[in-house]
C-alpha cells in the first residue's frame, strides 16, 4: 500500500498544501487557502488604524487554513488519512506572536483584541527598526562575536527587536504573555502538545548558535534589565533541528488537521529554507533563489565565513553537515504587484481584456518587447526596505531616468531589472567573501510562471538558472521533512539526504544568459551600484529623512 506525506507552506497571503507520495515525491494533490484577514498593515479587524511600517496577521487564519487544506488535499487526491505517515509545515519568518502557556494567543482575548501588539508580527513588520538599531549599536560597542554571523547588522525583522517593541510599547502584553513564539513552532506545539523551537528560526531569526547558544545575559542586561533572562523565560523553549520529528498528533492535533492521532509531525521550518531539499541542493556551489513576495537566497558551505550583509549563517540550519547561509531582498513579487495595482492605466486593463489576457500577462508581454537598456531607466529595489546587503528597513524605492515619454511597461521592466541587480549584488558579495556560486536553482511561483523575470535574472547575473519542478517548492520541502519524521518503519526515510534524492525534482529546462543583454546589463549594473551606495551607505540619507517627515505627520 502506497504511503503519503503532507507539506503545508504558510506564506504571506495564503497557505498551500501538497499531498506527496512518500517514496517517489510524486505530487498527488494540492490546494490553497487565502487568509481572510490577509496582511493587516493599515488597520486591525476592529478598524483601529495602524502606523507606518506595521504588518500584522491574525493567528486564527492559520488554524482555519490547517483545518481546511488537509482534508481538501486528501479529498482531491482520493487518499485515506490512514495512508498518511507524516505532516510538515513551513512558515515565513520571523513571524511571531505572544501566547499564554497553554498556547492561546493574546489577541483571542477580548481585553487585548484592540491592542495591535497582541497579534502576529509578520516577517515584514518593520516598526521595530529603532530597537534593532539599539541592539546593533550595543553589540558593536561590546564587540559581540555573534553579530558577524548576521552580516554585522540585524534588522527589525528579527525576533528580539519585535519583542523589545512589545516590551516598550505594550508592557501589559509583555507581562501577560508566557511565550513569544514563531508561528510555525506555535502550530506544531498545538498539534503535538510539545512546545519546541526549530533550529532554523532560532538560528536565523532568534540569534541562537549551536555551540554558543543565545547572546549573553550580560549583553541582554545592558541592553535592558528586563531582558536579562528573556531566553530562559519568554523565548526559552528547547531548540531542535528542523529536519527532525517534533512529535506526533495528539487528539487536539488530530482535530486541527483531521488526520489520525499518532501521525508524526516534523519540526517547523522557515519557508525559504524548506525549498532547498525540493531543489535537490545537497552541497556547496549552487544558490537557491526563492522568488515570491520577497526574494530569498540560500547557499550551503562547509565552513563558517564572516560575510557582511547576510541574514545569517547557521550550522546545520538547513541540512546536517553544512553551514547554511541566507540573504534576501525585502521586495519581490509584492513590489511588482504594487506597480500593477497602482500605476497601470485603465486603458491597459481594457487592452488586456480585449486580448484575453490578465494584466500581469499583458504587462509581461509589453515589457518583453523592450530591449535591455532601451528605456534609459534604472531603479533601486527597495520598496520594502533592503534586507541584503545593506540591512536597512528605512530605505525606499527609486526610479531614475523617467521622462514624459516613459511608458508603464518601461518602468515595470526597470523594477524587474532592479530586483535582478539586487540579486547580483548578493551573489557578488558571497563570491568576494569566499563562497563560490556557479549555478542558480530557482523556486517559487514567479520561477514557474514568469519567463521574462527568469531570463532577465539569467542575463543580469550572467549565470544559468534551473527551476524546481514544482510550483509548491516549500510545501514539497516540508513534505520531505515529514517523510524523515515518519522514518523508514512507517514508509518514510531515516536519512534526509536519501529523502531529498528520491523526492526532490528540478526541471530539465535551463535559462541561459543572452550575451548581448548580459553586456548591456553589465553597464546598467554599474549605475545601479552607484545609486545603491550613494543612497544606501550614507552618501545621502534623504530616504530616511522623508520617512521621518511622514511619521511626524501621520
Amino acid at each position: 500500500m502506497a504511503k503519503y506525506v503532507i507539506g503545508i507552506d504558510f506564506g504571506t497571503l495564503s497557505a498551500r498544501a501538497l499531498l506527496v507520495h512518500a517514496k517517489t515525491g510524486e505530487e498527488i494533490a494540492s490546494c490553497e487557502y487565502k487568509y481572510p484577514h490577509g496582511v493587516m498593515d493599515e488597520k486591525l479587524p476592529n478598524g483601529k488604524k495602524l502606523d507606518i511600517d506595521w504588518a500584522l496577521q491574525h493567528p486564527q487564519d492559520y488554524l482555519d487554513a490547517l483545518a481546511r487544506v488537509v482534508p481538501r488535499v486528501l479529498k482531491i487526491g482520493e487518499v485515506s488519512k490512514d495512508d498518511v505517515i507524516g505532516i510538515g509545515i513551513d512558515f515565513t519568518a520571523c513571524t511571531i506572536l505572544p501566547v499564554f502557556k497553554d498556547g492561546t494567543p493574546l489577541c483571542f482575548l477580548a481585553e487585548f483584541m484592540s491592542n495591535e501588539h497582541s497579534y502576529v508580527k509578520l516577517w515584514k513588520h518593520h516598526a521595530a527598526q529603532d530597537k534593532a538599531n539599539r541592539i546593533n549599536d550595543l553589540a558593536n560597542e561590546r564587540d559581540e562575536n555573534w553579530l558577524i554571523r548576521y552580516g554585522g547588522k540585524i534588522s527589525s525583522e528579527w525576533a528580539l527587536p519585535k519583542l523589545m517593541e512589545v516590551m516598550d510599547e505594550a508592557p501589559e502584553i509583555f507581562e501577560k504573555m508566557d511565550f513569544f513564539i514563531e508561528a510555525g513552532d506555535w502550530l506544531t506545539w498545538l498539534m503535538c502538545e510539545e512546545a519546541k523551537v526549530n533550529a532554523c528560526c532560532a538560528g536565523y531569526k532568534g540569534l541562537w548558535n549551536k555551540r554558543e547558544g543565545y547572546p549573553s545575559k550580560e549583553f541582554l542586561k545592558q541592553l535592558d534589565p528586563r531582558l536579562e533572562n528573556i531566553y530562559e523565560t519568554k523565548l526559552g523553549l528547547p531548540v531542535y533541528p528542523s529536519y527532525t520529528r517534533a512529535g506526533t498528533l495528539t487528539e487536539r492535533g488530530a482535530k486541527l488537521t483531521t488526520l489520525n492521532v499518532g501521525t508524526p509531525v516534523s519540526m517547523a521550518n522557515i519557508d525559504g529554507h524548506a525549498c532547498l531539499p525540493a531543489a535537490r541542493i545537497t552541497g556547496p556551489g549552487k544558490m537557491l533563489l526563492i522568488l515570491g513576495t520577497s526574494y530569498v537566497h540560500k547557499v550551503l558551505h562547509s565552513d563558517e565565513m564572516p560575510i557582511p550583509g547576510i541574514c545569517g549563517v547557521v550550522e546545520d540550519g538547513i541540512l546536517p553537515g553544512f553551514y547554511g547561509y541566507e540573504a534576501g531582498q525585502c521586495g519581490g513579487g509584492d513590489h511588482f504587484a504594487w506597480f500593477i495595482e497602482n500605476n497601470v492605466p485603465y486603458k491597459y486593463y481594457e487592452e488586456a481584456k480585449n486580448h484575453g489576457m490578465d494584466i500581469y500577462a499583458y504587462m509581461r508581454q509589453k515589457a518583453s518587447l523592450l530591449k535591455a537598456g532601451e528605456s534609459g531607466l534604472v531603479a533601486l529595489d527597495w520598496w520594502n526596505g533592503n534586507r541584503s546587503v545593506l540591512v536597512d528597513a528605512d530605505l525606499s524605492g527609486l526610479v531614475v531616468g523617467m521622462t514624459l515619454r516613459t511608458k508603464p511597461e518601461e518602468v515595470y521592466r526597470a523594477l524587474i531589472e532592479a530586483t535582478a541587480f539586487g540579486t547580483k549584488t548578493i551573489i557578488d558579495n558571497f563570491k568576494i567573501s569566499g563562497i563560490p556560486i556557479t549555478e542558480i536553482v530557482a523556486a517559487g511561483g514567479i520561477a514557474k510562471k514568469d519567463p521574462l523575470i527568469m531570463q532577465i535574472l539569467s542575463d543580469v547575473t550572467n549565470m544559468p538558472i534551473s527551476v524546481v519542478h514544482t510550483s509548491y517548492a516549500s510545501a514539497l520541502g516540508s513534505a520531505i521533512y515529514a517523510s524523515v519524521a515518519a522514518g523508514s518503519k512507517l514508509g518514510g526515510y531515516d536519512d534526509v539526504y536519501e529523502a531529498i534524492g528520491n523526492m526532490g525534482k528540478v526541471d530539465d529546462f535551463v535559462y541561459k544568459p543572452n550575451p548581448e543583454n548580459a553586456k548591456t546589463y553589465t553597464k546598467l549594473y554599474e549605475e545601479y551600484k552607484l545609486l545603491h551606495d550613494y543612497f544606501g551607505r550614507g552618501g545621502n540619507d534623504v530616504m530616511k529623512r522623508l520617512k521621518n517627515i511622514a511619521k511626524e505627520i501621520n
